[in-house]
């Protein structure tokens, strides 16, 4: 049994946070939570003086790559498949040293990393995995490149159908290959993107009756569909065929936050995203090609006010940063972006916790500390409802528990090991 005593507690309910708090854990679950005099510690409890600090949820990316880091082509060119795979083991553990102890895998990891976690084969956050991303013939998803080489194909492997698909037919067929290669979502890209080499992010792609088909059909085996959607045709057409959830909405109207709040559609904006791009191009004009660093660059003002607005008229969020995109272990950073564009720091943390766990359906189980639930929970160094950016440095995170074992502890205090830390 493991004590967090003299905390600070931000449960994610968004309640007030508890003043001199204590937080019981018995196993993997959450058996008492509230203030120091009134939770009854166990003499055989291992405890921990929280010394006035943070304790939270675990947070939750709902959008990352644990196969890339960073637009560099030649880099993955150079990778042999099995390398690019073990690199994804580094970036979990940099993931999890940040606090994040759940995430939804956007695109390109295969099921079997989600089982290798779960399996503790390795340590990781836990996972829902989308494997592949459906695109049309000259989509965000298509990696055909100007050289008339489909890189896409590069490095595939046998559990990653490849998603370029053109009709309803083709929709269907490969909805049901990426299914049965053990995907939790589908994701679809129904507009441009910055990546890509054949589109704009205004342009939309995909029909919604393509759309619709990929929804039946994860619907059919009690999955949903996630949409890269950056254009605003793209993102109407995405919540009228049905999605959960919009990834990136950069340019939202007034008519897509009012069908997203009609539907209940989650917005995951990805703010971090297009910024890690234009600073890594910046950094690295040989090795990011021109189109990729303009469009980054074009959408950042865009990108800002599409969520300021979505914030103002109450649109469902869901915290997300497309780390991959830029560097894996710099999710929460993404925290400090959305207070700083219109989010409460207690919204901001709600977003990466109770709702992010609602938008996965996990919230019976994850999101919030409360009694019978998971004991993913971190310890925060400072005040982070003072200060967001706390908590965007992964080294003010000194305690990460996954289940009540931890993943990271930087403290005295000796708890058991997460299951592939050993």
């Amino acid at each position: 049994m493991l004590a967090i005593t003299n905390a600070t507690i931000i449960d994610g309910t968004g309640n007030d946070p508890i003043e001199n708090g204590t937080l019981l854990i018995e196993g993997e679950r959450i058996s008492a939570v509230g203030s120091s005099n009134q939770v009854s510690i166990p003499g055989s409890a291992t405890v921990i003086d929280a010394q006035g600090a943070n304790v939270l949820p675990g947070l939750i990316d709902t959008h990352v790559h644990f196969l890339m880091e960073y637009p560099n082509v030649v880099n993955n060119l150079l990778t042999p498949p099995s390398l690019r795979l073990l690199l994804a083991v580094p970036r979990m553990r940099a993931t999890l040293d940040a606090g994040i102890t759940t995430v939804r895998d956007a695109g390109g990891t295969p099921a079997g990393v989600k089982m290798a976690v779960e399996r503790g084969v390795v340590a990781g956050p836990r996972m829902q995995v989308s494997v592949s991303i459906l695109s049309q013939t000259g989509g965000h998803g298509d990696g055909h490149y100007p050289c008339c080489v489909d890189l896409g194909l590069a490095g595939k492997f046998a559990d990653v159908p490849r998603g370029v698909v053109d009709g309803v037919e083709e929709v269907r067929k490969v909805t049901r290959e990426i299914l049965r290669a053990g995907a939790d979502w589908i994701k679809l890209a129904t507009s441009g993107g910055v990546l890509s080499t054949a589109d704009a992010p205004t342009s939309s792609q995909l029909t919604v009756d393509e759309i619709a088909t990929a929804v039946y059909e994860a619907a059919a085996q009690e999955k949903r569909c996630m949409a890269h959607a950056q254009g605003t045709q793209g993102i109407k057409n995405a919540i009228k065929a049905g999605v959960a959830s919009i990834e990136h909405g950069i340019y939202l109207d007034d008519e897509a936050i009012e069908m997203m709040l009609e539907k209940g559609v989650y917005l995951v904006p990805t703010l971090l995203a297009p910024m890690a791009v234009s600073k890594y191009s910046a950094q690295h004009p040989d090795i990011v090609p021109p189109m990729m660093a303009a469009k980054s660059n074009n959408v950042m003002e865009s990108h800002v006010r599409s969520f300021e607005r979505a914030v103002k008229a109450g649109v469902k969020i869901a915290m997300g940063t497309d780390s991959g995109v830029g560097k894996h272990g710099e999710n929460s950073q993404e925290l400090p972006l959305m207070v700083k564009y219109g989010m409460t720091p207690m919204q901001s943390i709600q977003a990466s916790t109770l709702h992010a766990a609602r938008l996965l359906h996990l919230d019976q189980q994850l999101g919030t500390l409360e009694v019978g639930k998971l004991a993913d929970v971190i310890l925060v160094d400072g005040d982070v409802l003072s200060d967001i950016k706390q908590i965007g440095d992964p080294a003010n995170v000194k305690l990460v528990l996954k289940g009540g074992q931890a993943a990271k502890n930087l403290l005295s205090e000796q708890v058991p090991l997460l299951a592939g830390l050993r």
